[in-house]
């Protein structure tokens, strides 16, 4: 059987269908009800509605295939770079025992790592920053003070 060359078209909104917004109250409530958090104040009314249909329908008809899911996930730019699609960076684990060495001020500063915290001046600190405060004197980020963050020039298997 062939298939049918007439494309189905999609109602474009006019004034009489945008008045049938539901009002944002309704709205409020029917995504607190749907999403389980508050509707953003920056999402005008029609959006909010529109992709409140959407879920509905979705939860009717069960959703994408996994298989759609995959490939409109394939289509998505690689994160690289700075900002919210970035991937994070690997959280960098220190072994219990290993020492940082700072010199600061023609003094070098050794702290040594624990299981719970940092040895400095044999006290225990729950973060670098605070060792790194006390050493300047002037807010400083701990793991940036002792060298352990990935400079932005530097080769790949250099800190």
């Amino acid at each position: 059987m062939p298939k049918s060359t007439t494309r189905k078209t999609r109602p474009q909104p006019t004034k009489s269908t945008e008045s049938r917004t539901p009002s944002r109250r309704l709205l409020e409530v029917a995504w607190q009800a749907a999403f389980g958090r508050p509707l953003s104040l920056k999402m005008r009314r029609p959006l909010a509605a529109l992709l409140l249909r959407f879920h509905e329908q979705e939860t009717a008809h069960g959703g994408l295939s996994p298989e759609v899911e995959a490939y409109l996930a394939s289509l998505l730019p690689k994160p690289r770079g700075r900002g919210p699609q970035a991937t994070p960076a690997p959280v960098r684990r220190l072994k219990p025992g290993t020492r940082l060495l700072r010199a600061w001020r023609g003094q070098t500063y050794t702290v040594t790592v624990a299981d719970p915290g940092f040895l400095y001046e044999g006290k225990t600190y729950s973060s670098l920053s605070v060792i790194a405060r006390e050493i300047t004197g002037t807010p400083w980020s701990g793991p940036a003070f002792f060298g352990l963050l990935k400079k932005a020039n530097a080769p790949e298997g250099r800190p």
